[in-house]
């Protein structure tokens, strides 16, 4: 019996990826290629494409954490929760809430 393709695994042919399985891939093929551990799922969205996630990573540790450089990549995926493109959209410290954002 052949292994079965990952793919096969999460979803059937034609069929949109779960939010739970486009939030792991999203995570999964973003650290393979930034080489850097998703913290977090920040945002979710259907779309024509597929799936629009955000996902937060520490890009440069630091003590105190809460100094530690954050950055926000929406990673875009078709359907099946294959990876179409990424982008960063924004960078911040850890310890910095949006209301601070929006001040400075």
């Amino acid at each position: 019996m052949p292994a079965a393709d990952s793919r096969s695994s999460d979803r059937k042919e034609g069929e949109r990826a779960s939010a739970a399985v486009a939030i792991r891939k999203a995570g999964q093929q973003l650290s393979e290629l930034l080489g850097m551990v998703p913290d977090s799922i920040s945002a979710l969205k259907p779309n024509d494409d597929g799936w629009a996630v955000d996902v937060e990573v520490v890009e440069i540790e630091r003590i105190p954490e809460t100094t530690s450089v954050m950055a926000t990549y929406r990673v875009l995926l078709d359907p099946g929760g294959e990876l179409l493109g990424y982008e960063r959209v924004r960078r911040y410290a850890r310890g910095q809430t949006d209301s601070e954002r929006r001040r400075g």
